[in-house]
């Protein structure tokens, strides 16, 4: 997989408001799709399986967005997935969403890998946490494992 992962979302008429533009809460959900993708064809992991079956999932617990142009309908929207730092179960996500060449807008969120029945964060696991760790180690801007941080937002 070539990093950083990049999915496309076209804009759709559900996700503009009056004004013709991208209604901003739209952008967190496309933001959500892209990083269940992001789990499918980086980390090799089923989104469905992971919540329903294996019982573990990775909600976000901060996120901050910065908006540098609007975008209409129609639009063909690039999402790009950059990990930025790696802990025992949180990942810092940067994600830059363009269209035609354009900053559209900007996004860093932390996810917390959680147990879904304790509701507690938990360990990456073993078969994930290499494939974050070769995001960061690729050389992505801003990334850099933190093997040793006990600080975690979030649960």
């Amino acid at each position: 997989m070539i990093l950083p992962f990049e999915t496309r979302v076209k804009v759709r008429f559900g996700d503009v408001d009056a004004a013709g533009i991208v209604f901003y809460p739209r952008y967190f959900e496309i933001l959500n799709t892209a990083v269940e993708d992001w789990c499918e064809h980086v980390l090799e992991v089923d989104y469905r399986a992971m919540h329903v079956v294996q019982r573990w999932g990775i909600p976000v617990v901060d996120i901050a967005a910065t908006f540098a142009a609007p975008s209409r309908l129609g639009d063909d929207l690039i999402v790009r997935i950059i990990p930025q730092s790696l802990g025992r179960s949180s990942c810092r996500l940067a994600a830059e969403f363009s269209c035609r060449g354009e900053k559209r807008l900007s996004m860093t969120l932390v996810v917390v890998c959680t147990d879904l029945t304790r509701m507690t964060s938990m360990p990456w696991p073993e078969h994930v946490r290499p494939r974050i760790e070769a995001g960061l180690a690729a050389g992505v801007p801003g990334g850099s494992p933190d093997e040793g941080s006990e600080k975690e937002p979030g649960l």
